[in-house]
């Protein structure tokens, strides 16, 4: 691999880490399994070594990620950051971890290893002051974290005062909120009931639980609790383990199962103990955790910009389970693509029975030559959806037969497309495809689109009962017709017809973003609303002008011409515009192209007194334009409390302003608001 090669992998692999970080943390919903993630970072490490150019600071390699919401909760600093760990899958590394501890220790000083389980969960910093619970933080960022405390006083176990007295005036502890299986089973089935999106595992469940809104709903996940690290400055401990028996006997929620090792052997053995001990645990843990025992050796081995050098994480391997390829069924997607899925005969897996498998495409089917009838084997890495990784083809009998991908869409009967040098094959029948439609509504009726309170299931039964053909014909359903209907009740009623009355009031970039054109996801969504400032001036926009906008390039701009030449997407834009939504940038949304911040390519980093997000929209509106990354093309970094160091440093290497929120107030006019609590804990 050359110079040339290694920047285009670099960046491809950045961003689909980037993104898999925000599936995982943010959204709770990951699309790639923890050792598919780790190959990854793996690579650009491995990248970023070879080629010291390529490592920049901003490189995912370097940094956590993140949790931080947009809105809901407040946002404190961690006194002290809250890294991650680093991952392995064989002893070997476990062995150069210690020759690594031992060599930075001089190998003259004895030590020892405490073992414990890594539970499955979402990540917690407790802080304790006089013996009461004082405040509850995520991991967010790593250096600023999400207030959960009035969430957290709803888990049972963890307690709202200490026991005793022998108790630190104030410290933190740090440990992951899970949820066990049976209570995953419990809340999965409550919300296939209601027609919901289901968890895809106990980890991303107690994720989004920890996050609600109403707390009394944490309340009823059966949300637990373990604690495994002590942080302050008044503490007398000599080794961790003697640490955690201090809070396990006040009262914290301590693990069991730790165990103090003296040799690589011992912690071999405690390893492959938990990989089989593991299946019968009634909660999820993914691997374990090794830590030098001795405080002072940690504190003397210290940190790098991710992770402890005195801890490792050895990861469990994906279970693997041996069964028959049935038959398989071909599904269409939002988009169009179809995906050819499994149906395999029924055989348990990492807690769940299996009967379905995702295939990806026609390509991987012929790789791997995967035919009907074949005995294969199915990983479900990370709890995620399973998926056929191997053919064992020394059980391959005569009762195989190949597997022939359809012509023509399994839904509508439209001849499939293929463009070139794409995996997957389209349906492009996208306004007559019951299936596409469908999707295409609950995509619109989403959260993050026109937030429109309803799921899956109403789309279905929407669509299913002619009342609603596409999108638009959700503004003209009438109330007494929903009435009609099997399972609707007046309450339900209402709260539907109130939020599609509120979605009037939706912005642009978001209606924009919910039509659903081909790849306009949300930020280009808003690249578009702000260049173009309405609906008309994008569908009047020359392919020419839609490619010259900033990041947007020729598929899209192809995919953007597409769509607004069918004749039955200018239907729909007009009756949602005769419907009373936002077809243009609004002026308390418009952005002032000759504001005081026009052309300033800015950063924003660090804790403000407003949320991160909205101190982005604030240099939007005032003409500037944010990115996440110090590079050459920045002009300024707008730097709150605690800012990046990184981006500190490079922004001062490069001769890039710094500016104070104070000193953005001014410059805009804004009267400056009254500073977060908290931020000199």
């Amino acid at each position: 691999m050359d110079f040339k090669e290694a920047d285009i992998r670099a960046k491809q692999l950045r961003k689909t880490l980037s993104e898999a970080n925000r599936d995982y943390y943010v959204l709770s919903s990951p699309t790639i399994s923890d050792f598919e993630f780790d190959a990854l970072m793996r690579e650009l490490q491995d990248i970023e070594k070879e080629f010291p150019a390529l490592d920049t600071p901003d490189s995912p390699t370097h940094h956590v990620g993140s949790d931080l919401g947009d809105k809901g909760f407040a946002k404190y600093p961690h006194r002290y950051p809250m890294l991650s760990l680093g991952n392995t899958y064989s002893i070997a590394e476990i062995e150069e971890f210690s020759d690594r501890v031992s060599k930075a220790l001089e190998g003259e000083r004895e030590f020892t290893y405490s073992c414990e389980l890594k539970f499955d969960g979402t990540a917690i910093c407790l802080t304790y002051r006089d013996g009461v619970l004082a405040r509850a933080l995520t991991r967010g960022d790593g250096a600023v974290g999400d207030d959960v405390t009035r969430n957290v006083l709803m888990i049972p176990s963890i307690p709202r005062k200490l026991k005793g007295t022998s108790w630190p005036r104030e410290f933190e502890i740090r440990g992951e909120i899970f949820m066990p299986f049976s209570s995953f089973d419990a809340l999965n089935a409550e919300k296939e009931e209601l027609g919901e999106p289901l968890f895809a595992n106990p980890r991303n469940a107690a994720s989004g639980s920890l996050k609600l809104q109403d707390s009394s709903l944490v309340g009823q996940r059966s949300l637990q609790c373990t604690l495994y690290h002590i942080l302050g400055e008044d503490l007398h401990f000599s080794t961790h383990t003697e640490a955690l028996a201090a809070a396990q006997s006040w009262g914290l929620p301590v693990s069991e199962h730790g165990r103090e090792c003296r040799t690589i052997g011992e912690i071999e053995d405690f390893i492959t103990r938990w990989d089989s001990l593991r299946h019968n645990l009634p909660f999820p843990i993914d691997g374990i955790v090794i830590k030098v025992n001795q405080l002072d050796y940690q504190k003397e081995l210290g940190y790098t910009s991710k992770s402890p050098r005195w801890a490792v994480a050895f990861k469990f391997k994906a279970e693997q389970a041996h069964t028959r390829l049935l038959s398989v069924d071909f599904q269409v997607g939002r988009t169009g693509a179809v995906t050819p899925v499994a149906n395999l005969d029924p055989v348990p897996l990492a807690g769940t029975t299996v009967r379905r498998a995702t295939l990806n495409n026609l390509d991987f089917i012929r790789e791997m030559d995967i035919r009907t009838g074949d005995f294969v084997y199915v990983e479900k890495g990370g709890e995620i959806i399973p998926k056929i990784v191997g053919v064992d083809l020394e059980s391959r009998d005569g009762r195989t037969s190949e597997i022939h991908f359809p012509e023509h869409c399994p839904d509508c009967g439209t001849p499939l497309v293929r463009d070139d040098g794409q995996a997957k094959y389209f349906c492009p029948n996208a306004t007559g495809c019951p299936t596409q439609i469908k999707e295409a509504i609950v995509h619109f009726m989403s959260r993050k689109a026109m937030n429109i309170l309803a799921g899956d299931a109403t789309a279905a039964q929407l669509f299913d009962l002619n009342l609603v053909h596409d999108v638009s014909d959700l503004y003209y359903i009438r109330m007494e017709s929903l009435l009609s209907l099997e399972g609707w009740q007046y309450r339900s009623a209402q709260k539907f017809m109130d939020s599609l009355r509120e979605s009037r009031n939706i912005p642009f970039e978001k209606v924009l973003f919910a039509l659903g054109i081909p790849n306009v996801g949300e930020t280009k969504a808003k690249t578009l609303a702000r260049r173009f400032g309405s609906i008309d001036s994008i569908f009047s926009a020359s392919r020419e002008e839609l490619i010259a906008t900033e990041d947007i390039g020729g598929i899209i701009a192809d995919n953007i011409v597409r769509w607004r030449e069918n004749p039955d997407n200018i239907l729909i834009v007009e009756r949602l515009r005769a419907a009373g939504l936002q077809m243009s940038v609004t002026r308390t949304a418009e952005v002032d192209g000759n504001g005081p911040m026009a052309g300033e390519n800015v950063v924003v980093s660090g804790v403000f007194s407003r949320s991160r997000e909205e101190m982005k929209a604030l240099v939007e509106k005032y003409g500037g334009r944010c990115s996440s990354s110090v590079t050459g093309k920045t002009t300024l970094l707008l730097a709150g409390e605690k800012p990046g160091p990184e981006k500190v440093a490079k922004a001062r290497e490069i001769g890039i302003r710094i500016m104070s929120e104070a000193q953005f107030n001014d410059k805009v006019g804004l009267e400056e608001e009254k500073v977060i609590e908290g931020t000199l804990f």
